[in-house]
């Protein structure tokens, strides 16, 4: 059996198991003379092509339970909500799709925390870079406080480019989603630059912040004394998705600021609120923030 034959062969068992088919098992004679041709071929040179991206699949469409009662309700069901429903059993255990993509998601989101923003990303949308106390990814998981501070030359840039008592601040910090910050910023701060502009609110240069934590806008807070920082920082990913963000928003931000003074904005994703439509909304926050002097509970 040739290297494309085999190819072939893995590719529609996959399919099958996609698609919730029974596969016939293969006789044993046959999976040993496709394993004995397969070792004698190593050497043979590999074509490039590769299979089919599993995480491409729509959740929400995949039904694979076999033989369902009411299979237009359960995808109707399904359509509402990014869960794993309708997943089918093998036994007691997962089917092996379901399997494969809980393995799948679940490396994207560990690739998605321990990844850095690129640095090339960061040129092109020309943050101004400034890091955290942290020195690295495994202090800064494991040191959640050295994520809120900066050293003394550090907060001398934030200060220097941002400004004395700027009326409104961008910050945008890694968070533990580096995915989240690639796919969703470049859409919503124009968002949110527009909006403000409709009321003559022009921005000072956006500072990116490595190994940040939501806190640390609280120290941007006090060495600027913005009235208004609104800070986009990468959630920590899960398995519907490795690409969610949130928008925190406060007024006068300083160190030892309650939780419930800040405004969120959260789930910011392709799946979930766009980052386009986000942006708009946290405009319009900012906005009614500087005119009541006040954000989170304060606010409503």
């Amino acid at each position: 059996m040739r290297d494309d034959e085999i190819r072939s062969m893995v590719e529609t068992i996959l399919e099958q198991m996609l698609k919730g088919e029974q596969t016939p098992e293969p006789k044993r004679s046959e999976v040993i003379q496709t394993t004995a041709e397969s070792l004698k071929k190593q050497d043979s040179a590999d074509s490039g092509e590769c299979l089919k991206d599993i995480t491409e699949i729509d959740l929400r469409k995949q039904l694979l339970v076999k033989d369902p009662k009411d299979p237009e309700g359960y995808l109707a069901m399904k359509a509402k909500t990014p869960a794993r429903l309708g997943i089918g059993k093998a036994g007691a255990r997962y089917r092996t799709a379901t399997m494969l993509r809980v393995r799948a998601d679940h490396a994207a989101a560990q690739d998605s925390v321990f990844s850095d923003v690129s640095e090339e990303f960061i040129k092109k949308c020309d943050f101004v870079f400034v890091k955290t106390l942290c020195k690295d990814k495994d202090e800064y998981l494991t040191r959640p406080d050295l994520g809120r501070r900066f050293p003394g030359e550090e907060l001398e840039k934030i200060r220097k480019n941002c400004g004395s008592n700027p009326k409104v601040l961008i910050i945008v910090g890694d968070g533990l989603s580096s995915s989240a910050i690639e796919a969703n910023v470049e859409d919503m701060i124009p968002a949110v630059r527009q909006g403000l502009q409709m009321h003559q609110i022009t921005l000072p240069p956006i500072l990116f912040i490595k190994y940040a934590r939501v806190g640390a806008m609280d120290a941007v807070g006090e060495v600027t004394d913005a009235d208004v920082i609104c800070m986009l920082v990468g959630e920590r990913p899960g398995l519907v998705t490795a690409e969610s963000m949130s928008a925190y928003i406060a007024y006068k931000p300083r160190h030892g600021l309650a939780e419930a003074k800040r405004t969120v904005i959260s789930n910011i994703h392709r799946g979930g609120t766009t980052a386009v439509e986000a942006g708009a909304h946290a405009a319009e926050l900012i906005v009614k923030m500087l005119e009541k002097k006040a954000s989170g509970i304060d606010l409503k």
